[in-house]
Parts: structure tokens; sequence; C-alpha cells
């Protein structure tokens, strides 16, 4: 639950970031509308100029009602999860934090075994285990003896009654061995249900492992995506900045600034998007890990 809220306030704090993104497109975009409208009133433009800017401008602040619409969906799980009504509960924006957890070389296994999941599943097995000794068991008679003189009955007025000897000891023990196979099935039952607990344990803690690996391996790649994604944003905003002074100069038409600015933007919504799984990411190996890389306590 702790590992969902993380994930979940991240989330919303992405979500801060792509709406704070969307509007600031959106006044960039009516800039762009007004100027083209200024340009086509003067006759330097298209009437198809002002149109494409005008489905730009609108389908941008359809994106920025969409996205509040998401946030609010996220700001409403954060507070189920911390015990508040949705109705009355409330985050304020703010901006995305941009810190990665540094992860340290040589995570050690050990530390999987503060999952809950591992170390139940270990414990079944133990359990699992002991069943088998305890079916074992079973194959011995049970004899109800008495302290005095020896015989299998309480009852004094039976003492010395020839079936209350010893003899009844015989008759138990024969009734355990003749059982037609019943206690052997149950001791190979007890084993089947022990090599099912082990091969579930040891599944458990390959799943285990896996997370942990997935997590670390995401974490890898995801860094060297950032960087390539930064280089990729500030590229975008280069071409939109060259490609209006093209097209306010007349040399391109206007279909190549929407097109320049539809980039931009997919590009920066990418990097909030890549910071955001670079976040979970870090939650995932917390959480995978059974709460944190530190070595557990004794």
């Amino acid at each position: 639950m702790q590992a969902e809220l993380a994930t979940d306030y991240f989330q919303l704090r992405a979500s801060d970031a792509q709406i704070t993104l969307l509007e600031d497109t959106v006044k960039a975009f009516q800039t762009s509308y007004t100027m083209t409208q200024n340009r086509y009133r003067a006759g330097v433009a298209a009437k198809a100029d002002v149109v494409q800017a005008e489905a730009q401008l609108k389908g941008t602040q359809a994106q920025a009602i969409d996205q509040r619409g998401q946030r609010a969906q996220l700001e409403h799980a954060i507070a189920v999860l911390t015990g508040h009504a949705p109705g009355n509960f409330m985050i304020a924006p703010a901006n995305v934090a941009t810190h990665i957890p540094a992860i340290p070389p040589g995570i050690p296994s050990t530390l999987l075994e503060r999952r809950p999941d591992i170390a139940a599943a270990e414990r079944r097995m133990a359990e699992a285990n002991a069943k088998i000794g305890a079916a074992e068991a079973a194959y011995f008679p049970t004899l109800d003896l008495n302290a005095s003189y020896g015989f299998a009955s309480s009852v004094v007025v039976q003492i010395f009654n020839a079936p209350s000897r010893f003899w009844s000891i015989g008759a138990t023990a024969a009734e355990t061995l003749l059982d037609f196979g019943a206690r052997s099935a149950q001791v190979e039952s007890a084993r089947g249900a022990y090599d099912e607990a082990v091969a579930n344990y040891r599944q458990t803690a390959l799943g285990g492992f896996q997370e942990v690996e997935d997590n670390l391996a995401m974490l890898r790649w995801l860094a060297d995506e950032a960087v390539v994604e930064d280089e990729a944003v500030r590229a975008a905003r280069e071409s939109v900045t060259l490609t209006l002074n093209q097209y306010k100069a007349g040399t391109v038409s206007y279909l190549n600034v929407v097109t320049v600015q539809a980039t931009q933007l997919g590009e920066e919504r990418n990097a909030v998007n890549l910071l955001q799984r670079r976040l979970a990411a870090s939650v995932g190996l917390i959480r995978a890990l059974g709460g944190s890389w530190e070595p557990p306590a004794p």
C-alpha cells in the first residue's frame, strides 16, 4: 500500500507537470493563432493557416482538460489510501520531484528475506515438512496405560479381566499396522504437499529476484533514455524557434510551424513521462526489496 501510495503521488506530480506544460503550450499556440489571424487580415497568410492554428490550439486545450480529469482520479486514489474521503481531500499542485535515488552497487540478495510473500512461503514449506513427521508418527499406536499394575484399563472392577491386560496392546498395534495403506497414503500425501510447498517457495523467491532485476534494468535504461530525450527536447525547441522565424519571413507555410510545434509538445510530454517512469521504477525496486536497500536489522 505504501508503494502504491508513492506511485500514485508521483503520477499526480507528473500530471501537474503535464498540466503546466499544456497550459504554457496553449499560451504559445494562442499567440501563434493571433499572429496568423493578423497575417490573414493583412493578406499575407491563407485562411488555411488560420484554421490550422485554431485546430492546434483547441486540441491542446482539450488535452489539458483531459489531464486535469486524470489528476482528479489520482487525487481521489491518494485520499482513499490515506484514509480520507475523496470529496474532502485536496493536494495543491507542485513541481514534480526530479531527484532519483542512487542505487548502491551489489545489493545483497538477503534483502529479499524481508519480503512478506517469501517469508510466508518459507514458513509454509517448514509447516509442510513438519506434517510429514506427524503423518509418520501415526504408525505408532497410542496406548492409554494405567500407572498401576501396567493395565490398560483404569476401571478397578476390570483390573483382573483378561482382555484388559497387555494383550490389548497387541490388538491396538495390529489395528495400526493393518490399516490397508491409509497411513502410508497420508505420509505420501504429506510428502507431496511438502514438494508443492518447496516448489512454491522457489517460484516466489525467483519472482522476487525477477522484480528486483526488472526494476534495476528499467532504471538503468531509463537513465540512458533520459539523456537522449533531453537532447530531443532541446532540438525540438530550437526547431520551433527557427521555423517560426522562417514563417514570419514568408519562406515556409504554417503547416511547417504546426509540425514542429506538435513535435516539441510531444517531446516535452515524453520527458515528463520518462521522469515519472523513473520514479515509479525506484518505488518498484524499493518494494521488491521489502522496503529499502539497507541491510535488514538482526
